[in-house]
């Protein structure tokens, strides 16, 4: 990872749905948990604009953060993020306290490079269909990539890019693989043009992930 974030957090005693309410409406603060390891939970309050900042950079998503509060700094990793389901702002973050030497799964963002260049649509006439943006991997806190490449440069029309095709870092394992081959599922085609060959088969693989990546996740979340 080559950012370093540090959130600035302090201390909330206040908890409950409206307490929360008034952090973000009077104070315009956001509601936060860390926890994990061998510490309590601890509930938080951040700056909305500066946490926001963060936001903004995708790196924040997948990176090891800093989270800063009563005098001390924590290791951790944003596990789950609550927005406004309309206006987007963050109404809620969880941190989870991470350890140097123990593994953690984490959701990586995919990089799709060599778009331009494709084969299958520069040749074939095809277009590129992204079925995941993200995967999730299992690895040591430093040894976690900020992003994971998927190179689009040679994909056919009708040919597929499975996570086994996908070059992962060194110490950097896919959970979903680790279950067994039958979830190595597509994260990237090449479609025909429609009607053309290729298309249907390419076209099911994709809904078929699509199904495997909506299923919930088992995250532990705070309510307050």
């Amino acid at each position: 990872m080559s950012d370093t974030f540090v959130v600035e957090a302090e201390l909330r005693s206040d908890e409950g749905k409206g307490a929360s309410r008034r952090l973000r409406r009077l104070e315009a603060k956001v509601p936060a948990i860390i926890y994990g390891g061998d510490s309590a939970p601890v509930s938080l309050s951040l700056i909305r604009k500066d946490f926001e900042k963060h936001l903004e950079k995708e790196a924040f998503y997948s990176a090891i953060i800093e989270v800063a509060y009563d005098g001390k700094k924590e290791k951790a990793i944003l596990k789950a993020l609550q927005r406004h389901p309309a206006k987007d702002f963050p109404m809620h973050a969880d941190f989870f306290r991470v350890e140097e030497n123990k593994a953690i799964k984490v959701s990586i963002p995919l990089h799709f490079i060599n778009e331009d260049t494709c084969v299958g649509v520069k040749l074939g006439g095809g277009r590129i269909q992204h079925t995941v943006n993200e995967v999730e991997v299992l690895a040591l806190p430093a040894d976690l990539p900020e992003f994971i490449e998927v190179d689009m440069g040679q994909v056919q029309v009708g040919e597929i890019v499975h996570l086994s095709d996908l070059k992962l870092p060194e110490g950097v394992t896919s959970t979903a693989l680790a279950l067994g081959d039958d979830r190595d599922i597509g994260v990237a085609s090449v479609l025909a043009p429609r009607g053309g060959k290729g298309t249907d088969d390419a076209e099911a693989e994709v809904d078929d992930a699509k199904s495997t990546d909506d299923a919930p996740s088992e995250d532990a979340s705070d309510e307050s």
